[in-house]
Parts: C-alpha cells; sequence; structure tokens
C-alpha cells in the first residue's frame, strides 16, 4: 500500500499502525541481506512499536492523522529525537535535543520514523557512494550508482521498504536518486518546507524533499509540512500559484547533454513528445541558467559549504571523505570581493530567468543526461559527477520549484526521468502537470528489484551470417546469447553484398541520403561475452551503434566505407535472408 492508503485504512479501523510497523520491520530485515548500506541506523523494533500503538491510541481517541501509522525514512542529516545525526561521518555524529521541524510534523500527523538512511557525506556529491557507511547501489541494477546526495532514502522507498522519504536537495540531490530509482521527487520551493533541524550543506538554498513512487504521496506530505517555521529564518509564507502549462520550455537540441547516452536521448524525445500532446514545446537559451550552475561549485557558493563544516575540516580534516574534502577545502580561497561578484551575478541571471516566465509557463529538462556504474564513479569521482549536475545544480540557486517524474527504463534497468521546473510557489500546479504527463506517457511498471546483482548485458543487432541458421550464428549460441526480437533498422541505411567474403556476409553502412529499413535480429549477451566477440569480428565491418525502427539504439554491425568496394547494393531486398533466397 502507498502512503495514503495506509493512512486511510490505520484511521478506518481496517488494519492498525502495529500491523503497519510489524510489516515494514519485516521488509527492512529481509532486504538487509541484500543491502544493508542503506541504513546508518535504524529503529528497534520496541522503539518502532512503541510509536505505532502511540498512534493507535490517538486514533481510538478520535484524532484524524493524516499519515496515520505511515512508515517513512529520514536522510541522515535530518535530526530525529531518538537517533543520532551524522550526515555519513562519524566524527561529526551528535545526539539532537529535538527533532527538525519536518519530522515533528511528519510525526504530528501520525508518521513513524524507521530509521536514518545514508547519503554522500555533508549532502556533497550527486552520485551516493561517498559514505564511510558503505555506497547504496541502484535498487534495480546494484553496478550502477544510486544516485546522491539522498541515495539511502531513494532506495528505501525504491525497494518498497517505506512508501516515503526526506531527503534534502541543494544541487539536484532530491532528483537525480528519483530519476535513476524511477521514483517521484519533489523539491519544494525554498522556504516551502523548513529546514530547522537540517545539517546545511548551502544553508541559504537548501531543500527538504520527498521520494515516493506517485505524486498522490507527494501532495499529501506537502500538505502536512508547507507551513511557516519562525525557527527556521529562511522560511516564508507561500501562496499556491497557478500555472496553465500551455507553453512548456526545453533546452535547444545544440545544448542538450547526453555524454554520449543515445537511450536518455531517446526516451526524452519520448517524454517530450507525449507533453506536446497537451502543450506547446518552446526550446529556449539554456546559456544563463547553466552559467548560474556553474556558480555553485565554481563560484562562492561552495564557500557556504565549507561555513558548514569549517569546525571538521580545521580541526579533523582526515574525518572527512577525500572527495568531499576536496570540493569542499575550495571554498576556503573564495574572497569576499568575489563572493559579492557572485552574488551581482546571479542576480542578473536570476532576473534573466524570471523573465523567461513571459516566454513559457513550466519547463522539462531531462533530470540526468546519463547515469554511470559504481566503479566509473570511483575513477573519475568530480568529473562524473558533475555531468550529473548538468540539468540541476541552477533550479534552488534560482528559487524555483522542481520535480522529477520517471520517464523511461534503460536496458540495464536503471531508470531516466525529467525533471518539471517552474516559478517559486508552483510546487501545486507542477504535481498537476506530473500528473497529466504520466497519464499520457503510460509507463511501464518499474523492473524487478536487484536482489541476486544483474549480470550486465548488451544488446547486439546482427544483419547476415550471425542470423539464425546462418553459418555464424554458432559464435552467439557458445556465448549464450539470448534471443530477444526480430525486428527492422531505421529507414536510414543502405545493405551491400560484399564482394569476395567467405562465408558471404553483408555490410550495413548508414546512409544520409536515402536508405531503407533492413531486417536485424536482436539478442543480448553479458559484457564479457560481447567484448570476446566484437575482438573476432574481422576488417572491414565493426560493432557500432546502430539505430532501430521504433528509435532505440543498440550495438550492431557496421561497415567501413571500404566494405563497399566491388559489393552489390542490396538494400532494395529488405535483408539478408531474402538476398541468400534469391542466390539458391
Amino acid at each position: 500500500m502507498n502512503a495514503a492508503q495506509i493512512a486511510a485504512a490505520v484511521q478506518s479501523g481496517e488494519t492498525t499502525a502495529v500491523a503497519q510497523i510489524e510489516a515494514a520491520l519485516a521488509r527492512i530485515a529481509a532486504y538487509d541481506r541484500v543491502q544493508p548500506q542503506v541504513w546508518i541506523s535504524r529503529a528497534n523494533a520496541d522503539q518502532a512499536l512503541a510509536a505505532a500503538r502511540a498512534v493507535d491510541a490517538r486514533i481510538a481517541a478520535g484524532e484524524h492523522l493524516p499519515l496515520a501509522g505511515v512508515p517513512y525514512a529520514a536522510k541522515d542529516n535530518i535530526d530525529v529525537e531518538g537517533f543520532e545525526t551524522t550526515a555519513a561521518c562519524p566524527a561529526f555524529a551528535y545526539t539532537p535535543e529535538a527533532s527538525a521541524t519536518v519530522t515533528q510534523r511528519l510525526a504530528a500527523a501520525g508518521a513513524i520514523c524507521m530509521g536514518k538512511t545514508n547519503l554522500d557525506q555533508f549532502a556533497t556529491g550527486l552520485v551516493g557512494s561517498r559514505s564511510p557507511y558503505g555506497i547504496p547501489r541502484n535498487a534495480f541494477n546494484r553496478a550502477y550508482v544510486s544516485g546522491g546526495s539522498s541515495s539511502g532514502s531513494a532506495i528505501a522507498v525504491a525497494a518498497g521498504l517505506v512508501p516515503i522519504a526526506l531527503g534534502t536537495d541543494t544541487a539536484g540531490s532530491g532528483r537525480v536518486p528519483a530519476a535513476f530509482n524511477q521514483l517521484i521527487g519533489f523539491k519544494p520551493t525554498k522556504g516551502r518546507w523548513s529546514t530547522h533541524g537540517v545539517v546545511p550543506a548551502c544553508r541559504s538554498i537548501d531543500c527538504v524533499t520527498v521520494f515516493a513512487q506517485t505524486t498522490a504521496e507527494a501532495a499529501l506530505v506537502d500538505s502536512v509540512l508547507t507551513r511557516f517555521d519562525p525557527a527556521d529564518p529562511w522560511s516564508k509564507p507561500l501562496a499556491d500559484r497557478a500555472l496553465a502549462p500551455a507553453r512548456i520550455g526545453v533546452p535547444y537540441r545544440r545544448q542538450r547533454q547526453w555524454f554520449g547516452d543515445a537511450e536518455s536521448e531517446y526516451f526524452y524525445d519520448r517524454a517530450l513528445d507525449h507533453l506536446a500532446s497537451f502543450a506547446e514545446i518552446v526550446e529556449i537559451d539554456i546559456a544563463p541558467l547553466q552559467e548560474a550552475a556553474q556558480l555553485l561549485y565554481g563560484g562562492p557558493w561552495v564557500a557556504e559549504r565549507t561555513a558548514a563544516i569549517a569546525h571538521i575540516l580545521k580541526t579533523t580534516p582526515d574525518a572527512v571523505d577525500p572527495t568531499v574534502r576536496a570540493v569542499v577545502e575550495a571554498g576556503w580561497d573564495k574572497t569576499a570581493v568575489e563572493t559579492f561578484e557572485g552574488i551581482y551575478r546571479l542576480a542578473e541571471l536570476k532576473r534573466h530567468a524570471d523573465l523567461l516566465w513571459g516566454e513559457i509557463d513550466a519547463m522539462a529538462f531531462p533530470t540526468t543526461g546519463t547515469t554511470y556504474r559504481v566503479a566509473e564513479l570511483a575513477a573519475a569521482p568530480i568529473a562524473l559527477n558533475s555531468n550529473l549536475g548538468a540539468y540541476t545544480n541552477f533550479v534552488n540557486l534560482l528559487d524555483m520549484a522542481a520535480l522529477a517524474v520517471p520517464a523511461g527504463t534503460r536496458h540495464n534497468r536503471t531508470g531516466f526521468g525529467i525533471t518539471l521546473i517552474g516559478p517559486a510557489d508552483t510546487d501545486r500546479a507542477l504535481l498537476n502537470l506530473a500528473d497529466a504527463y504520466l497519464a499520457k506517457a503510460d509507463l511501464a511498471p518499474p523492473p524487478p528489484l536487484d536482489l541476486e546483482s544483474v549480470m550486465q548485458t548488451v544488446k547486439l543487432a546482427v544483419v547476415g551470417a550471425h542470423l539464425k541458421d546462418m553459418p555464424l550464428h554458432w559464435q552467439l549460441t557458445s556465448r549464450e546469447a539470448q534471443f530477444v526480437e526480430a525486428t527492422h533498422t531505421a529507414p536510414t541505411y543502405k545493405l551491400y553484398a560484399m564482394a569476395d567474403s567467405v562465408p558471404p556476409k553483408p555490410a550495413l553502412i548508414h546512409s544520409a541520403d536515402g536508405g531503407g529499413s533492413i531486417a536485424v535480429e536482436v539478442y543480448e549477451l553479458g559484457v564479457a561475452e560481447f567484448g570476446s566477440f566484437t575482438v573476432e569480428v574481422p576488417a572491414p565491418l565493426a560493432i557500432g551503434t546502430v539505430t532501430l525502427a521504433d528509435g532505440t539504439s543498440v550495438k550492431g554491425f557496421v561497415a567501413e566505407p571500404r566494405a563497399i568496394a566491388g559489393a552489390e547494393d542490396i538494400t532494395h531486398l529488405g535483408g539478408w535472408r531474402a538476398y541468400i533466397a534469391q542466390k539458391s
């Protein structure tokens, strides 16, 4: 059951908070065998069940609790009474005297904290791999990063341990993990939800966020947490602004960064098609937004991160993760003059962004341009982390609301998502826009969880001698390749029968000036097996990327230009089988 269903069932007496917490404890214990590193600390059974009995007693006394008996998780930079706060740094840990405002309000609404989740240390990173408590990994393929910094919170929801979890978002930490793990990631307007009792990253732009499976759950949490908090100097009374999303801004195609990930580009184009069914898509120049994004880590705002953990950087710097320390220590070199220059430039860029809202009503950006394996991040932790923030870093600096929603599942089972972005105070309107998009997108449910660790696979399109019942098909079967489908390429290829080839082989070449749709078979094989197969491909053939008729891209046979010397153009036949049949 989702959060709203649990609350309704507990409130009506159909079930009890105790029963819901017992079930959550069992789910958490079972998933511990897969990823115990989701958590930094957990409620013990006595603690959680005592809280559940208190909720049941409140309901029996006649209280209406909008989150009655709902188990939730909190990122471990948010204070919860009865739990230590670590920010993923043991040397920093402390026991708070009281809960943060947001967790106080959740408890008042009947929600029960099941534990504190892992994160990129001090919320510095978009990858989820910078923690001494272990690396939370993508719920659907544990070879890949979970996304961060709110890594543990996202996995706790994606794995079904709790229906909702709190994160935080400064540079995109409440949105990137949502995309990778196929969740809703709601980042409210700055000041909409209190940050009192939250360990700061950049105090002036930090936001508390929520991960959920549905927009309705995000809206429910928003109804509980949206209230002015005099204890938070950044809190402000907000009024919801209407939004009629008739015009949705997207980056110019030349400004879209995919970092070599063709699947992300495909899913984004498909998402825009769905949005275009009820709104006008307007391409905009995002260079000013990108410049604002650079101020977060390349400008004086990095010094705000330095200020947040200045004491530990001075007294016990070795307690800080080396990558986090390398990022945050750069703030020591920022001058007051640079800070004011940055403030002035940001004001100019914000004026530009505000004027954009006269041309468009909302934006729809990729949440990220790609994803990475954990091993890849270890090799280039700062550069690849920066890539993940290409579409997220400007949002809080420019005081915008944002909502990450799913938009597809890659072949490797990780999620791709888009982020809907609006002016400050359009939070509720973005939730409505997300509902309209998701209804049009009609996405398939997420894949099964990675409970045993998914084998890394590659899809390969074959066009000639490797087809079933052809002379070289054994090179696939000997590697236990699995047949996926018989299909066709996009209508942009030419097929040639190469001269003097034994056995006879075709050459598939992309054609910019016309071509045909060529029959292919798609197989799936392990990464290691794919590598061994590739090294056996003789020139002038090669393995490249082939676009299929449905717009997706897979690896496949292509050919160098010399392959067509003396070759016969057989494009009109539509495939190699037809050519072989004709010869026979």
